[in-house]
Formats: structure tokens, sequence, C-alpha cells
């Protein structure tokens, strides 16, 4: 492992020339990787293991088609590398538990009586493990039980995969039956294409992933961006002037900035007016909002959260309830106003030239 100094603090991650593929190639030469799920993740790490060279079949129930399809659609083969879940099992040595937290409590009975002695159970959330008597998922002990959480979406997974640039992944162990248990977990990251791998533990990664998820990277996020885009219309502006200023501007410029060096080097890119009034507003923002989090992180580790996922996504309709709940915000003002900016935006070579010619877009520094 590699030391690396983190804002001061030093931690120890597993980076690619560390780890390399060849070797990740080395340690699962005899393994046979079952994907179980083609929802979110699945394709995503199915997808990067199989053009890394490793022996990846799927496990996706038939009675979902539309995941089946897709499957089918990128090349998986039915009976030949596209089975049920309990044979995908059946054939396997590395079981991915891919689907979600809530359909994970569904099959796991039917995973448990199929694994055999030696597999490796993966997950890429701590969920099911944290919250074991919740959701029922208690491996037996004569399995290695890992984790490789990658820090973005399966679509963010497969693309960064596709550029080389890997999503950096936490991963932790916590069964090791086989005394192999890290090298396979280690092998599986790299597999999948993490930029590195740094430490943590079950527990750590659901708390963590809970509060970021319903905080700054999506709760949160929203929550603001419609504060503010209704702050703007209610004060005459237009819906086009309030979705660019709230969204628009973060999204195609400023978070590219910050994305680039950090905080500090996208504030210096930015106007004297900007810089001011960011630097004066920033710790009102954080006082308004540091109670939530607060609240929010007693109810992640009390298992309040857990229990209202476990609760409200293991119901029957539940898939009719978010559909009805993610139109509300796709049919919303502000997201319709998205809409018609993001098809106003130039094509990818008028862009890519916009870019050669004048830097990256955003405010200018005055």
């Amino acid at each position: 492992m590699a030391v690396i100094n983190f804002g001061g603090v030093k931690e120890k991650v597993v980076t690619r020339k560390e780890f390399p593929l060849a070797k990740a190639r080395k340690v699962l030469k005899k393994e046979v990787i079952a994907i179980l799920g083609y929802g979110v993740q699945g394709p995503a790490q199915s997808l990067n293991l199989k053009d890394n060279g490793f022996k990846v079949i799927i496990g996706q129930a038939p009675e979902f088609p539309r995941d089946w399809d897709r499957a089918v659609r990128d090349g998986w083969v039915p009976g030949k590398t596209l089975f049920d879940i309990e044979t995908a099992v059946k054939k396997a040595t590395v079981i991915q538990m891919l689907v979600s937290d809530a359909a994970q409590r569904v099959i796991w009975p039917v995973v448990k009586k199929n694994l055999k002695k030696g597999d490796a159970l993966y997950f890429s959330h701590g969920f099911s493990i944290t919250y074991k008597d919740k959701s029922g998922v208690v491996p037996p002990k004569w399995v290695d039980v890992v984790m490789v959480a990658p820090k973005g979406s399966g679509t963010s997974v497969r693309r960064n995969f596709l550029s080389g640039a890997g999503i950096n992944s936490s991963f932790a162990i916590y069964q090791d039956a086989t005394g192999r248990a890290k090298q396979r977990c280690l092998a599986l990251g790299i597999g999948i294409g993490s930029g590195y791998l740094f430490p943590t533990t079950f527990p750590h990664e659901t708390n963590s992933d809970l509060t970021g998820e319903r905080g700054v990277l999506m709760g949160c996020l929203a929550g603001v961006m419609e504060a503010q885009y209704d702050t703007l219309r209610q004060h005459g502006h237009s819906p086009s002037e309030a979705f660019n200023e709230t969204v628009e501007e973060l999204t195609q410029s400023l978070i590219r900035l910050v994305d680039e060096n950090g905080m500090d080097w996208m504030y210096s890119n930015c106007s004297a007016t900007a810089q001011r009034g960011a630097l004066d507003w920033k710790p009102k923002f954080k006082a308004a909002v540091l109670p939530v989090f607060r609240k929010l992180y007693k109810r992640v580790s009390s298992g309040q959260e857990a229990e209202r996922v476990i609760q409200s996504c293991g119901k029957k309709n539940y898939q009719q309830q978010l559909a009805k709940e993610l139109a509300a915000i796709r049919n919303s003002e502000m997201w319709r106003a998205g809409a018609a900016v993001r098809a106003l935006r130039p094509k990818e070579e008028a862009r890519a030239i916009l870019r050669s010619t004048k830097g990256v877009g955003g405010r200018s520094a005055n």
C-alpha cells in the first residue's frame, strides 16, 4: 500500500501501480465471476471486468425483462453467459451482489443455499451486511465476504473506464475464510477499473454512503438548487436565467474547475465580486445546514434510514411510486427549463473548438 497525505492525515491506499491489472488477472485466473443484477452497477462492473479479460457471467431474473433484455443487447448470451440467479450462483466462485439493497433481502435465500465452500461474496455497498439483522443477509462462515464500493454511479464507472480515468473505490474485508479474501478483493477492485482503492469497513462505508447520497451528492444538492431557482423566479427572473445561474453554470463550468484544482482554484478563476460574495456567504450556509447534517448522520448511524429503505423499497408498488416521484421532478418548471437549456447546448465538436480557443468557460477573473 502507498502512504498518501490527505490534507495532513496520512492514509494507505492501493494504486494501479502497486496492484497492476496483470496481477489481478493472475489472482482471479481460475475464478468465474457472477454479476447478480443488471440494473445500476451491474452493467458497468460486468463489462469492465469482461473487457479486462476476466471470466464473467450474469445472473438476472428473467421476470424483469427490462434488465434481461438490456443484458442481451450488451452481448451477454442466454444459456452461455446470461442465466437466472440460481444457476449463475452455482456456476460461479465469486458472486457479486449488485441488485438493490431491498432486492438482496429477497434473493438471499436462493443465493445462500447455492454457495459453495471457498466462494467469495462481493458487495458494492455495506448496507446488507451492516444491517444484517434487518436484511437477513448472514453469510456462512466458509465464504469470503468482501466489498469494493465505487465512488460513482454505474454510468460513471463505465464512462471513466472507457476514458482510462477510472473511479476511486473503497474496499473492505468482512470475512476471510480462504486466506485469499484481500487479494481477491483488490483484484476485483482493479478489474472493475478503480482509479485507486482506499480501505474502509462495511459500517463506515454504509454510514458515509447513506449520508452522502442524502446530503451533498443528491438530496441536499437537489434541494438547494430548487430553493435558489424558486427564489429567483419569485423575483421575476426568467426560467432560462434562473436555471443557468443555478444549474448550468455549476455543472458546465465551475464544478469542472473544482475538479481540476480544488475550491480555491475555482474561486481564484472567478471575478472579485463572485469571490467576495462566496467567501462571505459560505459560513452562513454551513451554519444553516450543519444541524441538518448532524441530524441526518444520527438517523443513518442509528439504523433509522436503513429501516426506511427496507420498508419503503420493499413494497410491491415501490416502482410505481418511484416513477411518480421522479416524474414530478422531471415535469417541474425548473427541470423542463433544464431540458430546453440542454437542447440548446452546442454540439460536442463545436464545444471542443470553443474550449481550445477560449479555455474553460465561466466567470472571468477581474
